[in-house]
Formats: structure tokens, C-alpha cells, sequence
């Protein structure tokens, strides 16, 4: 809803919802200005009134299922049983895919774990018993799908079920044929291979993906979804290259790093959108921005990146999707961490916790920093850190 609508509806001026948004106005509002605004979004009143909800972390039950659904014969072989569901329609699939990526581009985690084993079962139907282009659509579908399971592992610290959902999307998308698809679900495997403990085999699997096929995805131009998911694959490749490096501690292994990120800022430069997400990539300068600074921090020069963060137009970062940002805010947090600025890091981290809840209280690498500022910043934000603690479940 604009702010004129909902100005219109309160019967009160624009200013005044911008006063009273901004916290200028009233920082505890009359029951009365809350009930009118329950009535306006047609919400409960108890939904102004209760503490914020907490964060809906991905659980054991949860990753478990996943697994499930992947250890499934059907989804192992890629074949429809004996009994199989009817196929769902490619156009249902993808509004339920469309709406569980949104989820994870919001930050809800939680949620987007509870949906994805019944998608994973429900696009493999689809794929095994439809023909033709619907077929060659479910497939595309399935592996995005299997990205999206990668990446929720990623996000629970679970990378062995993020390794084998992300060779899975590579072998789904191989069978799409579409070599959009390809280089996407390719750039989730690094991830996952790098977060598993193998960034030289993620640094030359998302470099062979990348040459394999860029002269496809770059024929006549390229288009903005095709240089988006080339460009990811450099971005991947730089984070793992930057983990490579800080294990061998070689400068010429820190010099690829930004090798890689200068090749995928010059894609990023031939888009004609600064904010541009297409395919859920979020690839555009802004993310290639926020690459670096997580490689710096990777390679513990937290003063690095916090200049190059420093260099980031507010007005980008808020263009980026919420768990974007809540990603930038964290890896800042580490940075000011490696540069012994407690204080910041602790209210930057806080600023990750309102983005987007779950990337703070529920990434195991994220209660390891608050765990760590506990230790490091004698004194500095001691309040605010066990309060953060104790919602990340962390114990006192």
C-alpha cells in the first residue's frame, strides 16, 4: 500500500505517516491511532501490539526432510514410480517456486525449508511424466528447486545436504537444456563445494561452467539474465578463491581473488538496470560490491572492507533484496570485528537482526561472531550483545 493510500484511508496527511513511520511521531502510540491502523490493513490489533515474532529457524526435523525428499528413489533417479502424483502443470510450479524464492530473497529461511521437500517431490513428477517443452520447462524448474534447497542447507550450516542438492540441480539442469539454467545451478554448486571445504574444486568448476558457456550465453550481446548468471559464477568463483587463499596464505592466490571480482564487475557494467535480480541472482555493481567486501573479510583485512562498504550508496543497498543486505551487514560486522571496532560491529550486527532475523539469529557462521564479540569486546555493547544472544537461543 503507498502512503498516499494509506494517508487517505487514516484520514491524516502523507507527512503524518511519515513522521509516524520514521518514529518522529509518536514512539508509543495511542491504542486509538493503533486500532485505526489495524482496521486500515485489516490485521488484529494484537499483530501492532505483540513483540516482534521470532525468527523461524530451519530445524533438524526440517534438514531431515530435505534429505528425505532427496534420498527419495524417485527424485535419486529421476523417474515417476509406480504410482506417481498426477503431474502438476508447469505454470503451477513455477508460482510455487516464484513464491518460495521470494521467501529466501526476504530472509524467511524457515519457511522456504518447510516448502521444499514437497516441491522437490512435486517438480520431479513433472518432469518425469510430462513431454516436450513442458518437460524440458520442468526440468529447468527442478533444478531451480534443488538450488533453492542448496542454498537453505547453506543457510542452516548443513553443507554436505547443500553439496548433494547442488550436484543434483547441475545434473537437472543439464537436462533442461538451458544453458541459463546451467550456469545458475552451477554457481550454487561452488557455493556449496566451497562452503564444504573444497574451494579449489569450486574455483575450477564455476571457472569450466563459465567458459563452457559463455559464448552461448554471451551470443549477440547476451541478455540481462544471461551475463546475470555469468557474472554469479565469477562472483562464486572469487569467494572461493579468496578461501583458497587465506588457507595458503599466497599472494598470487589473493591477486585471482579480485581477478575474478573485476571480471564480474565488467558484466555487471553492460547492464542497463543498477538493481537488477533477474533469475534471483541480485547480480548488479551493488552485489558485486557487497563480493567484495565478503572476499576481504575472508581474507581478514576488515579495514579494507569497510572502505570498499563505505563506497555503497545507501540508496543501492536498499535496492537489494532484504537478505542481501542483511548479508552485507553481517559480513561488515566481521569486518569491523577484525579491525577491533566492537562498538560497531555490535550495532551493525543488530542492523543485520532487523533486516532480516533469521540471517542473524539462525546462520551458525553469525552466532559464532556474537559468541566471539562476547569474548572480544570488553564492555563495548555487553547489553545489547546478551540480548542478542539470548535470541539467538545462545547460552548466558
Amino acid at each position: 500500500m503507498t502512503q498516499d493510500a494509506f494517508a487517505s484511508l487514516l484520514e491524516r496527511s502523507v507527512r503524518w505517516v511519515e513522521d509516524l513511520e520514521g518514529g518522529r511521531r509518536q514512539s508509543d502510540p495511542r491504542l486509538s491511532v493503533l486500532e485505526a491502523i489495524a482496521r486500515v490493513l485489516q490485521i488484529p490489533l494484537e499483530a501492532l501490539l505483540a513483540d516482534p515474532p521470532t525468527a523461524q529457524c530451519t530445524d533438524a526435523v526440517e534438514l531431515a526432510l530435505i534429505r528425505a525428499a532427496l534420498q527419495h528413489h524417485d527424485v535419486i533417479t529421476g523417474t515417476a514410480g509406480t504410482a506417481p502424483p498426477a503431474p502438476l502443470p508447469v505454470g503451477v510450479l513455477r508460482a510455487q517456486l516464484v513464491h518460495a524464492r521470494t521467501a529466501f530473497q526476504a530472509g524467511r529461511f524457515g519457511m522456504v525449508s518447510r516448502t521444499v521437500p514437497e516441491l522437490l517431490v512435486a517438480a520431479n513428477a513433472s518432469a518425469a511424466q510430462l513431454t516436450g517443452d513442458d518437460q524440458l520447462t520442468a526440468y529447468q524448474l527442478l533444478a531451480l528447486t534443488l538450488e533453492l534447497a542448496e542454498a537453505a542447507a547453506i543457510k542452516a550450516g548443513d553443507t554436505d545436504l547443500a553439496t548433494i542438492a547442488g550436484h543434483r540441480a547441475v545434473a537437472a539442469a543439464e537436462r533442461s537444456e538451458d544453458p541459463i539454467i546451467m550456469a545458475s545451478s552451477a554457481r550454487h554448486l561452488a557455493d556449496a563445494m566451497t562452503g564444504h571445504g573444497q574451494p579449489q574444486a569450486a574455483v575450477a568448476f564455476a571457472l569450466a561452467s563459465a567458459a563452457r558457456l559463455a559464448p552461448v550465453l554471451l551470443a549477440r550481446g547476451g541478455t540481462a539474465v544471461s551475463t546475470s548468471v555469468l557474472g554469479m559464477l565469477y562472483l562464486k568463483a572469487s569467494l572461493a578463491q579468496a578461501a583458497v587463499a587465506e588457507s595458503l596464505g599466497e599472494d598470487s592466490a589473493a591477486a585471482a581473488v579480485f581477478d575474478f571480482l573485476n571480471e564480474a564487475d565488467g558484466h555487471a557494467s553492460r547492464l542497463d538496470r543498477s538493481d537488477g535480480n533477474e533469475l534471483w541472482t541480485a547480480f548488479n555493481a551493488t552485489n558485486c560490491a557487497l563480493y567484495r567486501v565478503a572476499a576481504h573479510v575472508q581474507l581478514f583485512d576488515g579495514a579494507a572492507a569497510v572502505a570498499v562498504a563505505a563506497e555503497i550508496p545507501p540508496t543501492a543497498t536498499a535496492a537489494l533484496p532484504r537478505e542481501r543486505r542483511a548479508h552485507l551487514w553481517g559480513d561488515l560486522a566481521r569486518a569491523y570485528t577484525q579491525a577491533g571496532r566492537y562498538e560497531e560491529a555490535v550495532t551493525t550486527l543488530l542492523r543485520a537482526e532487523d533486516e532480516a532475523p533469521e540471517e542473524v539469529r539462525c546462520r551458525p557462521r553469525t552466532r559464532l561472531l556474537v559468541e566471539d564479540l562476547r569474548l572480544l569486546a570488553n564492555g563495548a555493547g555487553q547489553g545489547r550483545l546478551r540480548a542478542l544472544a539470548g535470541r539467538c537461543g545462545l547460552p548466558q
